[in-house]
C-alpha cells in the first residue's frame, strides 16, 4: 500500500480511538480553470480528478489535521481568459482563500503567478499559494520562477527530453514538422523540439516549424497539406482541447499514416474523435500512467474515479498528488493557515505516489520530478478506455525521475 495512505489511515485510527468528536475545518482551494467554452471538458475533467483524490487519498482517511479538518474544492471558471483569471482570483481571495489551483494554459498560469507575487509582496502576512497541476511552461520555474508557485507537471522541456528520446531511436524518422498553438507553451514546445534533436538526431531534418492562433482555427486543412507535402516522417504538436481535434483529423484526413507526437493527444473527446484512424499513430507524452497501472492501488483509486465520474477519463495522472502533498505539508506546520509554512514544507517534499511513483518537489525551482512516459493509443490490452471509445493510451516507453539532473535558472528569493 502507498506510503501516505498508511500514514493517513493510522491518524484516523488514532483519531478514532482517542474519541475525538469535533467539527471540521473546511480548507478551501480555489480551482480556476475552464468550466464553460471550447476547453470546458479539460477543466471539468481537471475539477473531477481533485475532487476524487481529495476523497479518497485525504478526507476519507481523516487524516487533515487528525480529522479536524477536510479539503474543499471551490470552482472558478476562468474561460481560458487570463483576465478572466484575474478576476476569479481576486474574488477567490475576497472569500478568505489562500490555496489557488489551475493548470489549463501556460498563458494563464503566467498571469496568475505574476499576481500572486504582487498579491504577497504587498501582504506579506497574508500570502496565497499557487498550485500549478499541469501549466508547464517552462520558464515559470526558470526565469519567472517564485516561492509562492508550484508546478505538479513535468514542464514541456522534460516531456520532450523524453518524446526526443523516442523519437530517436526510430531510425525511419527523418524529418519532423513542428506545430503548435501561438502563445508561450507552443513556443517553448517548439524551442525544445528543436533543441534535444539537435543534440540527439542531427541528421534529422525540420521540415515545418509554424504557430497558429490558438482556439481560433476551424478548418485545420491547410496545415495538414503542409504536412503531408512537406514529406515529414513525424509530426510534434503541444496543441490541446480543440485545436488538437482539429489538427489530428485534418492531418490523418489527408493520409498521414506516421506518428503524431503530443502533449494531449487523448480524453477529453480527443481519443474518441480519432477513433481507429489514432491507433498506432497517435502518441503522447505526459506524468505517470493509466494502462497499465503503475501500482496494484492505482488500478483501484482509477476504478474508482471511473465508479464515480464515468462520462470522464482520468487523464492527468499527476493531479491526484497535489491534494495529498499539499495535506502532507500542512499536517507536518500542524495548521493550515500558515500558508508560509506550508510552501517551505513542501519544498523538496518526497512523495511515494501511487500514479508517478517516486515524486520529489524540487526546493531549487518548485518544479516536480517524477515519472514520465510515452504511450500510443491502442485498442489492445487497455484496462481503463478513453471516452468509452474502446480504446486508450498505453505506455511504452518510461522515464523514472524524468530529467532529475535537468538545470533551471530559477533564483528563488525567499520570504
Amino acid at each position: 500500500m502507498n506510503k501516505f495512505k498508511l500514514m493517513l489511515a493510522s491518524v484516523a485510527i488514532t483519531a478514532l480511538t482517542a474519541g475525538a468528536s469535533v467539527a471540521q475545518e473546511k480548507v478551501r482551494i480555489a480551482f480556476i480553470d475552464p468550466l464553460s467554452g471550447p476547453f470546458a471538458t479539460t477543466g471539468t475533467q481537471g475539477l473531477a480528478i481533485y475532487r476524487h483524490s481529495v476523497k479518497e487519498l485525504v478526507n476519507e482517511p481523516g487524516a487533515l489535521l487528525e480529522g479536524q479538518a477536510e479539503f474543499e474544492m471551490v470552482p472558478f471558471d476562468n474561460k481560458i481568459s487570463a483576465k478572466e483569471s484575474l478576476i476569479q482570483l481576486q474574488v477567490a481571495m475576497d472569500q478568505g482563500i489562500r490555496i489557488i489551483a489551475q493548470g489549463a494554459s501556460s498563458g494563464v498560469a503566467n498571469a496568475l503567478t505574476e499576481a500572486v507575487a504582487k498579491h504577497n509582496r504587498r501582504n506579506p502576512d497574508d500570502p496565497v499559494i499557487f498550485l500549478n497541476h499541469s501549466a508547464v511552461d517552462p520558464a515559470l520555474t526558470n526565469d519567472k520562477c517564485q516561492f509562492w508557485h508550484f508546478r505538479f507537471d513535468a514542464n514541456a522541456d522534460i516531456k520532450m527530453d523524453a518524446l526526443t528520446d523516442d523519437i530517436a531511436a526510430n531510425p525511419d524518422i527523418k524529418k519532423v514538422y513542428i506545430i503548435g498553438q501561438d502563445y508561450s507553451f507552443g513556443k517553448a514546445v517548439a524551442a525544445a523540439a528543436q533543441r534535444f534533436l539537435k543534440e540527439k538526431r542531427p541528421d534529422i531534418e525540420i521540415v515545418g516549424n509554424e504557430l497558429h492562433p490558438i482556439g481560433k482555427v476551424k478548418d485545420f486543412t491547410p496545415y495538414a497539406r503542409k504536412i503531408v507535402g512537406s514529406g515529414a516522417d513525424a509530426v510534434i504538436t503541444g496543441n490541446w482541447g480543440g485545436d488538437m481535434v482539429g489538427l489530428g483529423k485534418a492531418v490523418m484526413g489527408a493520409g498521414f499514416d506516421k506518428p503524431i507526437y503530443t502533449y494531449y493527444g487523448a480524453t477529453s473527446g480527443i481519443t474518441a474523435a480519432f477513433g481507429e484512424e489514432g491507433d498506432g499513430i497517435v502518441k503522447l507524452v505526459g506524468a505517470g500512467q493509466v494502462n497499465p497501472p503503475a501500482t496494484p492501488e492505482a488500478q483501484e483509486f482509477v476504478g474508482a474515479f471511473y465508479e464515480s465520474f464515468p462520462d470522464l477519463d482520468f487523464g492527468q495522472p499527476q493531479m491526484a498528488n497535489v491534494a495529498p502533498m499539499l495535506a502532507a505539508a500542512i499536517n507536518e506546520v500542524g495548521n493550515a493557515t500558515d500558508i508560509k509554512a506550508i510552501a517551505y514544507a513542501l519544498e523538496g517534499m518526497e512523495y511515494d505516489s501511487i500514479v508517478t511513483g517516486k515524486t520529489v518537489m524540487r526546493d531549487s525551482d518548485h518544479q516536480v520530478i517524477q515519472t514520465v512516459t510515452v504511450q500510443g493509443q491502442t485498442p489492445d490490452d487497455i484496462l481503463f478506455e478513453y471516452d468509452k471509445s474502446g480504446r486508450g493510451m498505453v505506455a511504452e516507453t518510461v522515464v523514472e525521475m524524468a530529467s532529475a539532473d535537468s538545470s533551471t535558472t530559477c533564483e528563488m528569493k525567499r520570504p
